[in-house]
């Protein structure tokens, strides 16, 4: 399997990576462990839990080795969906800002199940301080990784789709390292994706546009738009909007500034924002696609103040 990765490391069509994600699973799947969890690791406690399942952290009984452990209910959980998130999880984990796979995958009685290096200082969620974000610093230090991890995903003919901060997890203070995880969504560049129903402020409006009912070929824009709300939530502390949709006040607004170029409608949070901020966030969140910057544009703004100094007097706090 690990040789499998290793010769697929040049490919970056959609096409390409698509069919060797399909020999990964095959293979997996021929060499699926039948075991049950208690045997082999002891649960030391819950480190989230959503729709889709379950992660602990467990220590592996002989060894103590700390982990990961995501479990998928067989009840909710699609075998071929299972095989397919943990393969692509295996196949970008090269990188330094995405989680270390542990190669070991396997199935109980009642779940699907496979192990990652643990992240004991949680996600970056956890350390976003409502109406004020993070510090500048931290910002740019987690801007700088999640490029990097968003730029080699692409390389490798993927689309993250995920991009918010409970999937970005904390391997330091202050975003010192950082690490992407949950490829559940991930697919190969060009699959075809309908129209969402359950809008976010991280879904791109492209998808929310009812006029593209036969779907549309996802692309690495769709991820720049995710990082620019996450770099607002960052920056700010809030969302920029709750949906996508027109009707949605806040994102009407912005429809307003991206489409005349006033800001005069923007909600106050836009004010913490400097004028090269604002530059950055245009440029990530246009509403054309095609007019969209790469994540790797951020780079450039690195240098410039994102927050102006009297923020604080501008929120009225």
């Amino acid at each position: 399997m690990w040789c499998l990765c290793a010769q697929a490391m040049n490919l970056n069509t959609g096409l390409e990576v698509a069919t060797m994600l399909e020999e990964m699973m095959q293979l997996t799947a021929q060499n699926l462990v039948r075991m049950e969890v208690t045997d082999h690791y002891k649960v030391i406690k819950e480190l989230g839990k959503g729709k889709y399942g379950l992660v602990t952290l467990v220590t592996h009984r002989k060894r103590g080795t700390p982990m990961a452990l995501k479990l998928l209910p067989k009840t909710s959980t699609k075998r071929h969906n299972f095989l397919y998130e943990y393969c692509v999880a295996l196949y970008l984990s090269t990188h330094p800002n995405i989680i270390s796979m542990f190669g070991i995958a396997f199935e109980s009685i009642d779940h699907y199940g496979f192990l990652y290096e643990a992240a004991l200082q949680r996600d970056l969620i956890s350390i976003i301080k409502p109406r004020e974000g993070v510090s500048e610093s931290a910002a740019k230090q987690c801007a700088k990784q999640v490029i990097s991890a968003l730029e080699f995903i692409h390389s490798r003919g993927l689309v993250y789709r995920d991009v918010k901060p409970e999937n970005v997890l904390l391997f330091g203070r202050d975003c010192q390292r950082i690490k992407l995880t949950d490829f559940g969504l991930t697919r190969p560049k060009g699959t075809i994706l309908k129209l969402v129903s359950g809008v976010i402020p991280y879904t791109a409006p492209e998808l929310t546009n009812p006029r593209n009912t036969d779907g549309l070929p996802i692309d690495a824009t769709l991820d720049a738009w995710a990082f620019g709300v996450l770099l607002f939530c960052l920056i700010t502390g809030y969302f920029p909007w709750e949906t996508t949709m027109l009707s949605d006040p806040f994102f009407d607004d912005f429809v307003v500034w991206q489409e005349t170029g006033s800001t005069d409608e923007l909600s106050r949070h836009w004010k913490k924002l400097t004028a090269d901020a604002m530059d950055m966030m245009s440029k990530l969140l246009a509403l054309n696609p095609s007019e969209r910057s790469p994540v790797s544009k951020v780079m450039q703004y690195l240098d410039c103040p994102w927050r102006v100094d009297n923020w604080r007097s501008v929120e009225g706090i």
